[in-house]
């Protein structure tokens, strides 16, 4: 292993590295409708309150809504929801219709039915970092699926595999 200049272009191949789950997090947009991006950027941060961290870039749709709204929810994909992660991959003017995927009411919120686990969230605190802001919410609700996780490494929507 060889030590490089840090570019944003490296930053971003050391960690595609870096195998995750595969979330959407959901907002409301001021007509009520749900808007959504697909997001590896979330963790568990807290048991007792039980919290959880969005991390959001500015350049994101999402920024101003959660900013404003001051709650999201996150949806745990399974792995038979590649569609719905690459739908939310897309810039909203480049989707097709949101009518087909499964929203289901969890609280205060509407997330995607059939995910692993889904989770309806107040945003507490947030913390600008670079061009993101972190967005710890208290988790108000939360819903658990069943099957197996969609996976996200090197840039790739895969499978989990326990070989």
């Amino acid at each position: 292993m060889t030590a490089e200049t840090v570019t944003p272009e490296r930053f971003r191949q050391a960690w595609s590295n870096f195998g995750t789950g595969v979330t959407v997090v959901t907002t409301a947009e001021p007509d009520g409708k749900v808007h959504g991006m697909t997001a590896n950027g979330v963790v568990s941060v807290s048991l007792t309150p039980p919290l959880a961290l969005a991390c959001i870039g500015h350049n994101r749709n999402s920024f101003p809504l959660i900013k404003a709204n001051r709650r999201f929810a996150i949806s745990i994909l399974n792995e038979e929801q590649t569609a719905i992660a690459e739908h939310y991959t897309k810039p909203p003017e480049q989707r097709s219709s949101d009518s087909a995927i499964p929203f289901v009411e969890l609280g205060e919120s509407r997330v995607i039915g059939g995910a692993l686990a889904a989770m309806d969230c107040r945003v507490v605190s947030e913390h600008e970092a670079g061009d993101h802001t972190l967005f710890v919410a208290e988790v108000e609700c939360v819903s658990i699926g069943e099957g197996k996780p969609m996976m996200w490494f090197q840039g790739r929507f895969g499978h989990f595999s326990a070989d």
